[in-house]
Protein backbone atom coordinates (compact mmCIF):
# COMPACT_ATOMS: atom_id res chain seq x y z
CA UNK A 1 0.00 0.00 0.00
CA UNK A 2 1.41 3.43 -1.19
CA UNK A 3 0.87 5.26 2.10
CA UNK A 4 2.99 8.44 1.51
CA UNK A 5 -0.65 10.30 1.17
CA UNK A 6 -2.09 8.13 4.33
CA UNK A 7 0.19 10.27 6.97
CA UNK A 8 -1.78 12.52 9.24
CA UNK A 9 1.40 13.34 11.39
CA UNK A 10 5.09 13.13 10.63
CA UNK A 11 7.83 14.13 13.39
CA UNK A 12 11.71 13.82 11.88
CA UNK A 13 14.33 14.31 14.21
CA UNK A 14 12.92 16.79 16.65
CA UNK A 15 14.11 18.11 19.43
CA UNK A 16 12.57 20.53 22.24
CA UNK A 17 14.64 22.35 24.36
CA UNK A 18 12.89 24.61 27.26
CA UNK A 19 15.02 27.28 29.48
CA UNK A 20 14.12 26.36 33.14
CA UNK A 21 16.35 29.32 35.14
CA UNK A 22 19.78 29.11 34.27
CA UNK A 23 19.36 24.85 32.91
CA UNK A 24 17.93 24.11 29.37
CA UNK A 25 15.78 20.91 29.85
CA UNK A 26 15.24 18.57 26.80
CA UNK A 27 12.37 17.73 27.08
CA UNK A 28 12.83 15.92 23.40
CA UNK A 29 15.56 14.45 22.09
CA UNK A 30 15.48 13.22 18.62
CA UNK A 31 11.72 12.47 18.48
CA UNK A 32 10.46 10.84 14.77
CA UNK A 33 7.46 9.12 14.07
CA UNK A 34 4.65 8.99 11.47
CA UNK A 35 0.88 8.64 12.08
CA UNK A 36 -1.48 6.40 9.59
CA UNK A 37 -4.84 8.45 8.94
CA UNK A 38 -7.56 6.27 10.79
CA UNK A 39 -5.52 4.98 13.68
CA UNK A 40 -6.16 4.76 17.31
CA UNK A 41 -2.80 6.02 18.99
CA UNK A 42 -1.26 5.47 22.56
CA UNK A 43 1.77 8.18 23.47
CA UNK A 44 2.83 6.09 26.86
CA UNK A 45 5.46 6.88 29.49
CA UNK A 46 5.96 8.64 32.23
CA UNK A 47 6.24 11.79 33.58
CA UNK A 48 8.33 14.05 31.98
CA UNK A 49 9.17 11.92 29.19
CA UNK A 50 7.60 13.99 26.69
CA UNK A 51 4.48 13.23 26.17
CA UNK A 52 2.58 15.86 26.10
CA UNK A 53 4.80 18.23 24.68
CA UNK A 54 4.61 16.32 21.46
CA UNK A 55 1.00 16.48 21.61
CA UNK A 56 1.53 20.37 21.99
CA UNK A 57 3.65 20.04 18.97
CA UNK A 58 1.48 17.63 16.97
CA UNK A 59 -1.81 20.23 18.14
CA UNK A 60 0.38 23.51 16.91
CA UNK A 61 0.44 25.13 20.71
CA UNK A 62 4.09 24.62 20.30
CA UNK A 63 6.74 24.47 17.97
CA UNK A 64 9.67 22.42 17.77
CA UNK A 65 13.48 23.92 18.63
CA UNK A 66 15.05 21.69 15.81
CA UNK A 67 13.70 18.98 13.55
CA UNK A 68 10.15 19.18 11.69
CA UNK A 69 6.40 18.41 12.51
CA UNK A 70 4.00 17.55 9.78
CA UNK A 71 0.47 17.52 10.33
CA UNK A 72 -2.33 16.65 7.93
CA UNK A 73 0.40 17.31 4.64
CA UNK A 74 1.69 20.24 6.11
CA UNK A 75 5.35 21.76 7.93
CA UNK A 76 4.27 23.20 10.91
CA UNK A 77 7.30 25.74 11.06
CA UNK A 78 6.48 26.94 7.54
CA UNK A 79 3.18 28.46 9.10
CA UNK A 80 2.61 31.87 10.41
CA UNK A 81 0.59 32.32 13.21
CA UNK A 82 -2.42 32.85 11.47
CA UNK A 83 -2.22 29.53 9.34
CA UNK A 84 -1.06 27.55 12.26
CA UNK A 85 -4.47 28.76 13.67
CA UNK A 86 -6.39 27.96 11.21
CA UNK A 87 -4.88 24.26 11.13
CA UNK A 88 -5.66 24.02 14.82
CA UNK A 89 -9.04 25.38 15.16
CA UNK A 90 -10.31 23.19 11.37
CA UNK A 91 -7.48 20.07 11.68
CA UNK A 92 -7.46 19.26 14.89
CA UNK A 93 -10.03 18.87 18.05
CA UNK A 94 -8.65 18.85 21.77
CA UNK A 95 -10.00 16.49 24.55
CA UNK A 96 -8.71 17.39 27.85
CA UNK A 97 -8.70 15.59 31.23
CA UNK A 98 -10.03 18.62 33.10
CA UNK A 99 -12.96 18.73 30.28
CA UNK A 100 -12.74 22.03 30.20
CA UNK A 101 -16.88 23.19 29.73
CA UNK A 102 -18.23 26.54 29.52
CA UNK A 103 -19.87 26.04 33.27
CA UNK A 104 -23.00 28.84 31.69
CA UNK A 105 -23.47 27.27 28.50
CA UNK A 106 -26.09 23.96 28.43
CA UNK A 107 -24.46 20.44 26.58
CA UNK A 108 -25.38 21.26 23.42
CA UNK A 109 -24.01 25.08 23.41
CA UNK A 110 -20.71 23.45 24.76
CA UNK A 111 -20.30 21.29 21.48
CA UNK A 112 -21.73 23.91 19.02
CA UNK A 113 -19.70 26.72 20.10
CA UNK A 114 -16.55 25.87 17.90
CA UNK A 115 -18.49 26.08 14.70
CA UNK A 116 -20.61 28.97 15.98
CA UNK A 117 -17.24 30.63 16.23
CA UNK A 118 -16.07 29.86 12.86
CA UNK A 119 -17.31 31.97 10.47
CA UNK A 120 -17.54 29.83 7.37
CA UNK A 121 -19.78 27.43 9.53
CA UNK A 122 -17.37 24.48 8.85
CA UNK A 123 -18.64 24.36 5.34
CA UNK A 124 -23.01 23.71 6.52
CA UNK A 125 -25.71 25.73 6.89
CA UNK A 126 -26.81 26.48 10.14
CA UNK A 127 -29.37 23.87 9.83
CA UNK A 128 -26.94 20.94 9.07
CA UNK A 129 -24.75 22.48 11.60
CA UNK A 130 -27.69 21.77 13.92
CA UNK A 131 -28.36 18.61 12.23
CA UNK A 132 -24.41 17.87 12.97
CA UNK A 133 -24.90 18.58 16.07
CA UNK A 134 -27.83 16.55 17.44
CA UNK A 135 -26.27 13.35 15.53
CA UNK A 136 -23.46 13.96 17.91
CA UNK A 137 -25.42 14.29 21.33
CA UNK A 138 -27.04 11.29 20.14
CA UNK A 139 -23.36 9.53 19.39
CA UNK A 140 -22.65 10.13 22.88
CA UNK A 141 -25.88 9.14 24.39
CA UNK A 142 -26.70 12.38 25.66
CA UNK A 143 -29.90 13.25 23.94
CA UNK A 144 -31.91 13.69 27.21
CA UNK A 145 -29.23 15.90 28.75
CA UNK A 146 -28.55 18.15 26.00
CA UNK A 147 -30.19 21.00 28.01
CA UNK A 148 -28.64 20.74 30.76
CA UNK A 149 -25.58 22.36 32.35
CA UNK A 150 -21.83 20.68 32.65
CA UNK A 151 -22.43 21.20 36.86
CA UNK A 152 -25.42 19.14 36.39
CA UNK A 153 -23.30 15.96 35.08
CA UNK A 154 -21.43 13.34 36.13
CA UNK A 155 -17.64 13.75 35.20
CA UNK A 156 -17.98 11.17 32.10
CA UNK A 157 -21.01 12.62 30.68
CA UNK A 158 -18.96 15.54 30.63
CA UNK A 159 -16.57 13.72 29.14
CA UNK A 160 -18.59 13.03 26.62
CA UNK A 161 -19.79 16.32 25.93
CA UNK A 162 -15.76 17.28 25.47
CA UNK A 163 -15.68 14.18 22.90
CA UNK A 164 -18.06 15.56 21.14
CA UNK A 165 -16.96 19.15 21.20
CA UNK A 166 -13.60 18.00 20.11
CA UNK A 167 -15.56 16.26 16.86
CA UNK A 168 -17.92 19.12 15.92
CA UNK A 169 -15.59 20.65 13.47
CA UNK A 170 -15.35 17.67 11.60
CA UNK A 171 -11.48 17.52 12.05
CA UNK A 172 -9.36 14.28 10.56
CA UNK A 173 -7.46 14.72 13.94
CA UNK A 174 -8.34 14.42 17.45
CA UNK A 175 -5.14 15.06 20.36
CA UNK A 176 -6.54 13.62 24.11
CA UNK A 177 -4.47 14.74 27.19
CA UNK A 178 -5.16 11.94 29.36
CA UNK A 179 -8.32 12.29 28.92
CA UNK A 180 -9.61 9.21 31.74
CA UNK A 181 -7.52 10.18 33.81
CA UNK A 182 -10.35 12.03 36.57
CA UNK A 183 -12.93 9.08 35.90
CA UNK A 184 -12.96 6.25 37.99
CA UNK A 185 -12.06 2.95 36.21
CA UNK A 186 -15.65 1.72 34.74
CA UNK A 187 -16.71 4.85 33.58
CA UNK A 188 -12.81 5.35 31.68
CA UNK A 189 -13.23 2.19 30.25
CA UNK A 190 -16.96 3.18 29.11
CA UNK A 191 -15.33 6.55 27.69
CA UNK A 192 -12.18 4.56 25.80
CA UNK A 193 -15.38 1.89 24.28
CA UNK A 194 -17.37 5.24 23.13
CA UNK A 195 -13.85 7.43 21.40
CA UNK A 196 -12.55 3.35 19.70
CA UNK A 197 -16.72 3.48 18.13
CA UNK A 198 -16.18 7.71 17.21
CA UNK A 199 -12.78 6.32 15.56
CA UNK A 200 -14.58 3.63 13.38
CA UNK A 201 -17.69 5.71 12.43
CA UNK A 202 -16.15 9.01 11.42
CA UNK A 203 -12.31 7.87 10.59
CA UNK A 204 -11.35 10.45 12.36
CA UNK A 205 -7.26 9.92 14.03
CA UNK A 206 -7.06 9.89 17.64
CA UNK A 207 -3.69 10.39 19.36
CA UNK A 208 -3.95 9.70 23.25
CA UNK A 209 -0.93 11.21 25.66
CA UNK A 210 -1.69 8.57 28.82
CA UNK A 211 -0.55 6.35 31.90
CA UNK A 212 -3.65 4.50 30.94
CA UNK A 213 -2.75 0.32 30.33
CA UNK A 214 -6.45 0.22 29.06
CA UNK A 215 -5.77 2.67 26.13
CA UNK A 216 -2.52 1.41 25.43
CA UNK A 217 -4.09 -2.52 25.26
CA UNK A 218 -6.86 -0.90 22.40
CA UNK A 219 -4.28 0.87 20.28
CA UNK A 220 -3.62 0.40 16.75
CA UNK A 221 -0.44 1.66 17.09
CA UNK A 222 1.63 2.47 20.53
CA UNK A 223 4.65 4.89 20.68
CA UNK A 224 6.52 5.07 24.41
CA UNK A 225 8.47 7.82 25.27
CA UNK A 226 11.12 7.55 27.99
CA UNK A 227 13.50 11.13 29.20
CA UNK A 228 12.37 12.25 25.28
CA UNK A 229 13.78 9.64 23.22
CA UNK A 230 11.34 6.96 21.40
CA UNK A 231 11.98 3.48 23.21
CA UNK A 232 9.40 1.83 21.07
CA UNK A 233 6.90 2.41 18.21
CA UNK A 234 5.37 -0.44 17.47
CA UNK A 235 1.46 -1.07 15.61
CA UNK A 236 -0.33 -3.67 16.73
CA UNK A 237 -2.17 -4.43 13.56
CA UNK A 238 -1.02 -4.84 9.65
CA UNK A 239 -2.12 -1.34 8.07
CA UNK A 240 1.93 -0.57 7.67
CA UNK A 241 5.25 -1.36 9.44
CA UNK A 242 6.83 1.37 11.32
Amino acid sequence: MDTQNQYVVRLEDVHKNYALGKTEVQALQGVSFDILRGDFISIAGPSGSGKTTVLNLIGCVDTASSGTVSVLGQRTDTLNDEKLTALRHKGVGFIFQTFNLIPVLNIRENIELPAMLDSTDVGMSKAEREEWVAHLIESVGLEDRMNHKPAELSGGQRQRVAIARALVMRPPLVLADEPTANLDSATGESILELMKRMNREFGTTFIFSTHDAGIVAIADHVIRLKDGKVIENRRVDEKAAV
